[in-house]
């Protein structure tokens, strides 16, 4: 399977065994609550999962590599207890709480949510001296003396034999107490997140036209090369950097991500490649709608590679546009209630006789007061691992819009007026950012239909739009006139393709 089937499989897991019955008690006993043990390549993205579901299902995450841990670590250490037994006294031997088990507690305390994920990666490299605790561990989710909480389910990862030397193959009584899923690496699904998740577009583009260089592990003279998803997504984020600060992009930057000469070469010259296009094109031009004939001409006259790659430059402009007005809007969404409870301050008692002094204090105090708490909640959802990017930027917006707005509030006789205006100014500004991101997504399909026509470039545009989550929420809130149209018209082909499918099979001789 891919890792967004492992990972829908692990959210049902999940979600079942922390269902409750009548009584308050968890229906599935923890005896039976096998752990999930997820098996595949090193940087297919299994890490990375287990944060997704977290969040989605609002518990908490702790992760452990179990590479580093001793039996000392992960069990306990001894140490010595008196004991008194039919009036004689004996010393016991007892252990620590492990470190692991302690880690849950911690959370707990910290965020207060008695709910979570403990994920042990690399649990098939553990020590010599640990691997006889792991059949205990993984049937009664015991660490020494010491159980996992109720209310923690347990999901394992670890690499095949051939990807890394220190594993330890789990024998079948081990095995048979795991829910195992084999994971492979899938461009399309990780093409998807790459979306979602800004990788640089240059990327995802080359990709697209080199789908073999996405994964790739080989034995060569000179050792074992490899490319992994998780050194695209890395190699991204320093490009991202470069590129803000001015400095040049060359081989031996790329080599330090991506372990193989051949994919370092062919990127290297793809990506020159990039930014020449990006030069000759005009994007900021085409997106407001000022092309040229010229300019459409060539696009339309020019090889697939770099009719994609443009496509690419495009829709990633767009969808970073789009983001950034779905963001604020939603931090401005979630301030709303929060503005409505310094309103109820802002209004005078009847007792107070319309005394304004300790209104403007109430509202200024519980200003501070939801600051605290908002800064609080973020660092408990940060320690559970809660909270996805997007969510904390919510917070982060909502936090930084009350303290500019106090800042500003505590010079003036009428405060609530003033966050009021601010927040109406911030409202404006989404509406204007919206409306000329429309004009952006229009122009980007006029644009294509001018120089692509009806061609598969055309099915792709449509078809990301679609499928990226931020573009269909935009068209869904606000519209596309231009989108519905090449959307109604692409899917008509499919049905079409769909019904040549099903009279093909209708047509063919069933084997005996």
């Amino acid at each position: 399977m891919n890792i967004q089937q492992a990972k829908d499989y692990i959210k049902q897991t999940v979600r079942l065994y922390l269902t409750k019955g009548e009584f308050g008690e968890y229906i599935i006993p923890v005896v039976r609550q096998r752990p999930v043990f997820l098996l595949g390549a090193p940087g297919v993205g299994k890490t990375a999962v287990m944060e997704q579901i977290a969040q989605e299902l609002g518990i908490a995450l702790v992760s452990y590599s179990m590479t580093h841990h001793t039996r000392q670590s992960a069990i306990g250490l001894p140490f010595i207890k008196h004991e008194e037994y039919d009036g004689m006294e004996y010393d016991v031997t007892e252990y620590t709480m492990s470190e692991i088990i302690a880690s849950i507690y911690e959370t707990m305390r910290e965020t207060n949510i008695k709910e979570g994920i403990l994920f042990l990666d690399e649990i098939n490299c553990v020590s010599e001296t640990l691997a006889p605790s792991m059949l205990q561990f993984l049937q009664y989710k015991v660490f020494g003396r010491h159980q996992v909480p109720e209310g923690w389910v347990i999901v394992t990862a670890g690499n095949p034999p051939e990807f890394n030397r220190a594993v330890r193959e789990f024998d079948v009584a081990v095995m048979d107490r795991l829910k195992i899923m084999n994971v492979e690496a899938d461009y399309k699904v990780w093409k998807e997140y790459a979306l979602e998740n800004s990788v640089h577009p240059s990327i995802i583009s080359f990709l697209d036209l080199k789908r073999e260089y996405f994964y790739l592990i080989e034995n060569t003279v000179n050792g074992r090369s490899y490319v992994t998803a998780r050194g695209w997504e890395d190699l991204s984020e320093i490009l991202k950097l470069y590129e803000n600060a001015g400095m040049p992009v060359d081989d031996t930057l790329i080599d330090q991500y991506i372990r193989n000469e051949a994919v370092v070469r062919e990127y290297a010259a793809y990506y020159e490649l990039y930014n020449k296009y990006k030069r000759d094109y005009h994007v900021e031009e085409i997106l407001l709608g000022s092309v040229s004939d010229e300019i459409c001409t060539r696009a339309e006259s020019a090889g697939f590679d770099e009719r994609l790659s443009l496509l690419s430059m495009l829709m990633d402009r767009v969808i970073s546009d789009v983001r950034t007005n779905l963001n604020d809007a939603d931090y401005l969404k979630e301030l709303n209630p929060l503005l409505k409870q310094l309103k109820v301050k802002s209004q005078p008692a009847p007792e107070l006789n319309g005394n304004d002094d300790d209104t403007d204090e109430d509202v200024l105090s519980a200003m501070l007061n939801m600051i605290g708490k908002l800064r609080g909640d973020l660092k408990s959802l940060r320690k559970a691992s809660a909270l996805s990017r997007e969510n904390e930027r919510i917070k982060r917006s909502c936090i930084r819009f009350l303290e500019g707005a106090y800042k500003e509030a505590v010079m003036s006789d009428e405060p609530f007026e003033v966050i009021r205006e601010l927040y109406n100014a911030g409202i404006a500004a989404v509406k204007d950012q919206s409306d000329e991101v429309g004009k952006e997504l229009k122009n980007l399909f006029d644009f294509a239909s001018r120089a692509y026509k009806n061609g598969n470039e055309m099915l792709i545009l449509v078809t990301e739009m679609t499928v990226n989550s931020y573009t269909s929420r935009f068209i869904a809130r606000y519209g596309c006139d231009e989108y519905m149209k090449y959307k109604d018209e692409m899917m008509l082909d499919e049905r079409n393709a769909v019904l040549k499918e099903e009279i093909a099979g209708l047509l063919e001789i069933p084997k005996e």
